[in-house]
């Protein structure tokens, strides 16, 4: 069984952080856009297992506006 919190920084590097990335913009401008700092972002697309805390998913999600139980369809898709 996968890790959920790998599963959900996965998600969020593949499908949102590396097509910003690829648009020419910044990790910064990533992290600021999101409501979440820069550090975080680097946890979140780090190799390690980071246990994103239930707030910044809901920070993230909520600047993408998204819910959190779309959030969690999207990544069990």
């Amino acid at each position: 069984m996968t890790d959920i919190n790998e599963k959900i920084c996965s998600y969020i590097t593949k499908k949102w952080l590396i097509p910003w990335l690829q648009e020419g913009k910044s990790q910064n401008s990533f992290a600021k856009n999101h409501g979440v700092e820069e550090s975080t972002i680097r946890k979140i697309k780090s190799e390690g297992t980071y246990r994103i805390p239930v707030e910044t998913l809901f920070k993230i999600c909520e600047a993408r506006k998204i819910s959190l139980s779309d959030f969690f369809k999207l990544i069990n898709e």
